[in-house]
């Protein structure tokens, strides 16, 4: 065991580092918006038994979903004298190949010193492809991958590289992308390698070992001071494919160092909300850290105190074949129902509920300035609930998703499609002694002819809850023009001259309203953030 602090924190921020140019690389060398413009990646390294040392700080907490069980289901299909050096193995599917939802795709490739598998590098993008599909299971949600060998000791697979292309919608975009991915993994080869020959192999595996333990211990030492005791809380989730709103709930026990989380919900349906374990396990990982210790490194370590259950076959623990496209709206709720549980237990800590989605739109049809077929898709941000000493944040991504915004000259460029306004919802952010940040409108029209659009979002039917006294957040609404087809199910087709305006929701405030500064609610009410009618009626102050 390596007992000097100074070396195992070198040897962490370094395979940090790693994990940072890597997720660096794959931004620059992508070709689709969605990776090169919105970041809609995450690099990560394993070590040799597939428990992960480091993720990139600029991914997504729900890609560890993607990323977490793939090491394991490659070392458990191919035996490691059947791995070579300069392999590359490709992965998606959520039942098969420890991804979590079909658009994630995976690429991992092993680290050799000596002949021998010293660890494992993967990044993961999510390829805007597969448009116009259904969502009844996951057959209909695109190409399913188990993990299998993309690369063979540094030579592609043409055979398979081409059948996964003609698989896909927008194959141009999927090779070089998927290329950019294979240039991220050798970097990442590379700068491992580099680090074993620097330390010596050894002295690399034992300081792995040392970070994971260092992990635990100070997650360990973050859920002792929570409170012991058993906190419970109840949401609602609604979507537009459902017809009524789903009943979730968690049963939270802390006891001493350990916590426990035990979900209900009903069983899986047939629509795209469903969550394989390893989303779950992502919500919750993610929510634990931000309530206990933000700042702990998300490596395995996190996972050893943490316990979590949910019934076979559920929303929550979805078994084959339900679909999973749309998993990440349901995780936001998941985030919810631990920070409502934990509320009273680490009232500092949480939050309000923010927007409570991860709101997608999708468009996809055939551009008839390229002749070619597109897929645009984007997340839209929302409000951040309120905390107990700082409003919320207005208009952004939050919990699980980490995304970047498209800009509006990328999207008109790239898209037949014309962004008519973009903007924060006044009045969309609850009232309270902190403000829930506000929702943002983004309207769309259309310039092409038989473009199908699909909107996954939430909070349409509910509203993002206060704490402590806070008022609700606005709700989501989606508005099409006059003529358009209506948004049946999530999913309509647009003509040219058609028009979406998709409005996110807002967040939850903190504290009684009555409590908030006469000051505050004024700059409030002069940056439109609050109308003067909200100001004079939930604050009490005159304009």
């Amino acid at each position: 065991m390596i007992k000097d602090p100074v070396l195992i924190e070198v040897i962490g921020s370094a395979l940090s580092s790693v994990v940072e140019e890597m997720s660096e690389t794959l931004v620059r060398a992508a070709y689709s918006t969605n990776i090169k413009e919105r970041r809609d990646c995450t690099a990560s390294v394993f070590d040799a038994r597939g428990r992960m040392l480091a993720q990139d700080e600029g991914g997504s907490p729900l890609h560890l979903g993607s990323l977490m069980g793939i090491v394991d289901e490659i070392t458990r299909r191919y035996p490691a004298d059947t791995i070579a050096e300069g392999d590359t193995f490709i992965g998606n599917d959520p039942f098969h190949g420890g991804g979590s939802h079909l658009p994630d795709i995976v690429l991992v490739s092993p680290v050799f010193v000596a002949g021998e598998i010293i660890g494992w590098v993967a990044n993961l993008a999510h390829h805007a492809d597969f448009g116009d599909r259904g969502h009844a299971h996951i057959f209909q949600e695109g190409l399913r991958i188990p993990p299998v060998r993309l690369m063979r000791e540094g030579t592609m697979q043409q055979d398979l590289f081409d059948l996964i292309l003609l698989n896909c919608q927008v194959p141009h975009e999927r090779k070089a992308d998927l290329r950019a991915q294979i240039a991220a993994n050798r970097l990442a080869v590379t700068r491992f390698s580099e680090l074993s020959t620097r330390y010596g192999p050894d002295t690399l595996v034992r300081a792995s070992e040392a970070l994971l333990d260092y992990t635990e211990r100070r997650t360990r030492t973050a859920i002792s001071r929570v409170p012991d005791g058993e906190y419970t809380f109840a949401d609602v989730f609604d979507c537009p494919e459902l017809d009524e709103e789903l009943d979730l709930g968690v049963h939270v026990t802390v006891r001493g160092d350990e916590v426990d989380f035990a979900f209900t919900a009903p069983d899986q349906v047939r629509a795209s909300v469903n969550v394989v374990w390893t989303g779950l396990y992502a919500a919750v990982y993610y929510a634990l850290k931000t309530l206990v210790d933000p700042d702990i490194v998300p490596n395995a370590g996190l996972h050893r105190p943490v316990r979590i259950d949910a019934p076979r076959g559920s929303v929550l623990n979805c078994v084959e074949p339900a679909a999973v496209n749309g998993r990440s709206e349901t995780c936001q709720r998941v985030v919810d129902l631990i920070h409502g549980a934990l509320a009273d237990a680490v009232p500092e800590a949480v939050t309000a509920a923010s927007n409570g989605a991860n709101t997608g739109v999708h468009f996809s049809g055939v551009d008839t300035r390229t002749g070619r077929y597109f897929v645009y898709l984007e997340t839209i941000g929302g409000g951040c609930g309120a905390r107990l000493g700082k409003d919320g944040l207005d208009g952004v991504q939050v919990h699980m998703t980490n995304t970047s915004n498209l800009p509006v000259e990328a999207l008109e460029t790239e898209y037949p499609l014309l962004v008519s306004e973009y903007a924060l919802i006044d009045d969309s952010g609850g009232v309270g002694r902190t403000r829930g940040g506000m929702g943002i409108r983004r309207t769309v029209r259309v310039e092409a002819d038989d473009v199908h659009f699909w909107l996954d979002t939430s909070r349409q039917t509910s509203q993002p809850w206060g704490l402590a006294g806070g008022g609700p957040g606005a709700s989501a609404e989606v508005e099409l023009s006059e003529g358009a087809r209506p948004v049946i199910a999530g999913y309509t087709r647009l003509q040219t001259g058609d028009v979406v305006s998709v409005r996110t929701a807002g967040a939850g405030g903190y504290g009684p309203p009555g409590e908030r500064g006469r000051a505050a609610v004024e700059r409030d009410v002069a940056e439109g953030r609050v109308s003067a009618r909200t100001a004079q009626e939930s604050y009490g102050v005159e304009q």
